[in-house]
């Protein structure tokens, strides 16, 4: 299984975990917990269950549990009091509540994303790519309308999603300032300060294909 959620990537048969696109040093019970909340998602699961599976046969603390959920947070960049990835249940347990996708590792291969700013096209790789007036932005913007580090688009699996890092200009999207992350779209205006981009989404269509007749009209062109 392999599912892309906020701006990372799970991978239960390679027992990886991507954030950024960078491999997260999980412990091998975070990524137990993680597995098992992924599975049963949007389920809530009770802690005994979870205990049961983690630690079958054995007894150990609540703070075990508790201790395992903070590294997992920590390392997914989740909030305890703005959960986005991972749930508190209230005297219950814990459940998986972000959005996620199934990411066809086969499907990402053959899909590549690009903005297009005036006569530049610039290619987004998988992970974290910074939009900014800082030099080492994947996408430089050396506009003083635009902040050091203003936008940043997170390329996860099949999906690329764009969100504002505090700038003082706000980032837009289709001609609306944006607030939190948005996924983008094939053809998406994206716009930081002062700079106007198109997103677009390029996919292989596989092997060319023969089209009956062009042979023909080919050899009688004149000319």
């Amino acid at each position: 299984m392999r599912i892309a959620f906020a701006e990372c990537v799970f991978d239960s048969d390679t027992r990886e975990v991507f954030r950024g696109g960078g491999a997260l040093a999980l412990s091998p019970k975070a990524f137990e917990l993680l597995e098992l909340l992924v599975r049963d998602r949007p389920k809530a699961l009770s802690k005994e269950k979870i205990h049961g599976t983690l630690w079958p046969k054995v007894f150990v603390s609540d703070a075990s549990l508790s201790n395992l959920v903070a590294e997992l947070r920590a390392a997914l960049g989740d909030d305890a009091r703005k959960p986005r990835i991972v749930r508190t249940v209230q005297r219950f347990g814990y459940a998986f509540v972000a959005e996620s996708t199934t990411a066809d590792a086969a499907s990402a291969a053959d899909r590549e994303f690009r903005l297009v700013w005036e006569t530049r096209e610039i290619s987004l790789t998988g992970g974290e790519n910074i939009l900014g007036r800082d030099r080492k932005a994947v996408v430089w913007v050396d506009d003083p309308s635009v902040s050091r580090h203003h936008a940043r688009i997170v390329v996860a699996g099949l999906e690329a999603k764009l969100e504002d890092l505090g700038s003082k200009n706000g980032t837009f999207l289709n001609g609306e300032r944006i607030e939190g992350i948005a996924t983008l779209g094939d053809g998406d205006e994206v716009r930081i300060g002062l700079a106007t981009m198109t997103f677009r989404v390029l996919q292989e269509t596989g092997s060319t294909q023969t089209v009956s007749g062009l042979g023909r009209r080919a050899r009688t062109k004149k000319p």
